[in-house]
């Protein structure tokens, strides 16, 4: 047997287990359900399963429990966020560290969160083509992201927004956060109208639809928004994003051994 097939054989025997944020809104939790059937749908016999920080059941917490006490040994568990910030950094670790209290028989390989990654721009250009939108010189463009408190993580949408105005032609591409920082999106629609743009769309730099989500629609068209598109939901590039995710930390796991 090839290195490679004994390889592929040994990710697809390590559980993945996906971590979303979680809302009160249901069609969030309906489209990170997409998501990860679309992942299944690429990777037939990986075991995926789906958890919550918040709003929403099993918690991370109750889904690891759930594979150790169903004899897993190991799982890779993969923060379902846009960008690296307090829920990757803080919240998640310390619910990890519990687990490995509870189960110490379970290895657990942490992978990296969704973004950044180069096929999340493809997302988002195909998502504002659903909406009717095309990159031309009279047209700028708002990437709108939940926002956070945490400078790094803000700074990795305002480099996706760099990105996408090289890959144009926009008029300007600028970056807006729904809370936590400035500008908002409709603060951001509003400069780029004064600055002379004919239009501004407006691309939704999040996973779902829910709060956020109405929040940068509801926002940027009382600004004046031309177009808004639709959370990235289950985009193809996300499932494999989350694929690429997954087979690194079992490539650093067995790296680890």
């Amino acid at each position: 047997m090839s290195t490679g097939t004994r390889g592929g054989a040994e990710r697809g025997s390590v559980p993945l287990l996906a971590v979303a944020h979680g809302s009160a809104d249901p069609r969030s939790a309906a489209a990170v359900a997409a998501l990860f059937d679309r992942v299944r749908a690429l990777r037939p016999g990986l075991d995926v399963r789906v958890s919550y920080l918040d709003h929403v059941s099993p918690s991370a917490e109750e889904a690891l429990t759930a594979l150790a006490r169903g004899g897993a040994g190991e799982a890779v568990v993969l923060p379902a966020l846009l960008t690296a910030a307090y829920h990757s950094k803080v919240d998640l670790p310390r619910v990890l560290d519990r687990a490995r209290e509870e189960s110490p028989w379970l290895r657990v390989h942490y992978a990296g969160t969704l973004g950044p990654h180069p096929l999340l721009v493809d997302a988002v250009e195909r998502r504002l083509a659903e909406a009717g939108v095309r990159p031309g010189p009279d047209t700028a463009l708002v990437l709108a992201s939940a926002g956070s408190s945490d400078p790094e993580a803000n700074a990795t949408v305002g480099s996706l927004a760099a990105r996408l105005a090289e890959r144009g032609p926009w008029r300007e591409v600028v970056p807006a956060f729904a809370s936590a920082a400035a500008p908002g999106p409709g603060e951001a629609v509003a400069a780029l109208r004064e600055r002379g743009a004919a239009r501004v769309a407006v691309a939704s730099y999040l996973l779902a639809p829910g709060f956020f989500a109405d929040r940068v629609r509801d926002r940027s068209a009382a600004a004046g928004a031309s177009a808004v598109s639709e959370a990235l939901g289950d985009a193809p590039e996300l499932a494999r994003v989350v694929l690429e995710r997954y087979d690194a930390a079992v490539a650093a796991r067995h790296a680890r051994v």
